[in-house]
C-alpha cells in the first residue's frame, strides 16, 4: 500500500483594510485561499463585491468585526490600511505570531520601519512591504538586463511616475499622514532605482502644490546620488482628476540604455468589469499575469517555506529612509546625506 500523506488545511489569509488598494489585492489573495477582512469602513462592501468571484474559485471571503477575531482566525495578514496606521496594526499581527504583508511604505517615520523590521526578526516571522513594481514585467526585465551586465556600468537613470491626485480621502494631501507624493507614490521609483543601481548617499529634492482644495496638483523631483557614482532623477506628478495612470524609465550605463513607457506600450487592455473602479490611481494590470497577484504568491510561498521574495523588510525600511530624507530635503532645501 502506498502512503499518501494528508491534504494540507487551506489556508486563510486576513486582509485589513478595504480602501482603494484593497480592490487590487484581493483577486490574488482568493487564488491563495480564504480571505476574512476587517476594516473600520467598507469591509462588508468589499467582500459582497468578491463574493462571486471567490465562489467562482472556491474561496471564501467573510468579514470579522475585530482585528483580535481576524488575527485568530487567519495564517497570514495583509495591512491595508492608511499608511499613519500601517506600524500600529504590523505590530498587532507580529505580536499574534502572524507573518505579515505590508502595503508601502511600511511605515511613516524610519524609526517605526526599523522598529518593525526588529520585530519581525526577533520573532522569526517573515515581514515583506508590498513594493509591487518589483513584479511589473517592464521593471523586471530593467533589472535582469542590469544584473546580466547588458547596460555596463550605470551612468544615469530616470523615473517618472503620474497620476491623478487622490482627492476622496482627505489623509493623502495631508504630508505629515501620507508623506505626499514622495512617500505615497514616488517611494517606488525610489526603491527601484536603489533595486537596479545599488545604495543612495545623497538625496536632494525639491516639490511644489497648486491648485485648491478642489483642483489641487503636486509634483516633486527627487535627485540620488548613489555610492557607484551613478545618478537617478525620480518625478512624480499628482494631476488633475482626468490625468491616466502612467509611468517612464530611461536607464543608460556604458554599454547601452533601456527604455519603457506605459503609455507607448499598451500591450494589454482589458474591458472587464470590476468591483471598484480605481482608475487614475493605479495602473492597468494584465489579468493573466497580476503583478498584485505574483507578489502576494511570492510571499505565502516564502512564509510557507519557499524562496525568498526579490523584496524583504530591510528594503522596505530603507525605502521609507530615503522618502524621508526627500522630504528633509524639501524642507531644508539642502542636500540629505543618507547613511544606511
Amino acid at each position: 500500500m502506498t502512503s499518501q500523506s494528508a491534504p494540507r488545511p487551506r489556508r486563510t489569509i486576513g486582509l485589513v483594510g478595504a480602501g482603494g488598494i484593497a480592490v487590487a489585492h484581493v483577486p490574488g489573495l482568493l487564488r491563495l485561499g480564504d480571505v476574512v477582512v476587517h476594516s473600520q469602513d467598507g469591509a462588508h462592501e468589499l467582500a459582497a463585491a468578491f463574493a462571486d468571484e471567490a465562489a467562482r474559485g472556491g474561496s471564501t471571503i467573510t468579514v470579522a468585526d475585530s482585528l483580535d477575531e481576524l488575527l485568530a482566525a487567519v495564517d497570514l495578514v495583509d495591512v491595508v490600511v492608511p499608511t499613519p496606521a500601517h506600524a500600529a496594526v504590523v505590530r498587532r499581527a507580529l505580536a499574534a505570531g502572524r507573518h505579515v504583508v505590508s502595503e508601502k511604505p511600511l511605515a511613516r517615520t524610519d524609526a517605526d520601519a526599523e522598529d518593525l523590521v526588529a520585530r519581525a526578526a526577533d520573532a522569526g516571522l517573515h515581514l515583506y512591504p508590498a513594493h509591487v513594481v518589483r513584479w511589473f514585467p517592464a521593471y523586471r526585465r530593467l533589472h535582469e538586463a542590469v544584473t546580466a551586465g547588458l547596460l555596463g556600468d550605470l551612468a544615469v537613470l530616470r523615473f517618472s511616475r503620474s497620476g491623478a491626485f487622490p482627492t476622496r480621502v482627505a489623509w493623502f494631501g495631508d504630508r505629515a499622514q501620507s508623506g505626499g507624493i514622495v512617500m505615497d507614490q514616488m517611494i517606488h521609483d525610489l526603491d527601484i532605482a536603489r533595486w537596479v543601481a545599488g545604495p543612495v548617499t545623497r538625496v536632494s529634492a525639491v516639490t511644489v502644490r497648486a491648485g485648491d482644495a478642489e483642483h489641487p496638483v503636486e509634483a516633486a523631483h527627487v535627485l540620488l546620488t548613489h555610492a557607484s557614482g551613478a545618478i537617478s532623477h525620480v518625478a512624480g506628478l499628482w494631476g488633475p482628476q482626468h490625468l491616466a495612470f502612467s509611468t517612464e524609465y530611461s536607464v543608460t550605463g556604458t554599454l547601452g540604455s533601456l527604455a519603457h513607457s506605459s503609455l507607448a506600450e499598451e500591450d494589454t487592455r482589458a474591458d472587464l468589469a470590476t468591483p471598484t473602479a480605481v482608475d487614475g490611481f493605479l495602473p492597468p494590470v494584465d489579468p493573466a499575469e497580476d503583478p498584485y497577484a505574483l507578489e502576494l504568491a511570492d510571499f505565502v510561498a516564502a512564509s510557507e517555506g519557499g524562496p525568498l521574495p526579490r523584496v524583504s523588510a530591510r528594503d522596505g525600511a530603507v525605502a521609507v529612509r530615503i522618502a524621508n530624507a526627500a522630504l528633509a530635503s524639501i524642507d531644508s532645501g539642502q542636500p540629505v546625506e543618507v547613511t544606511l
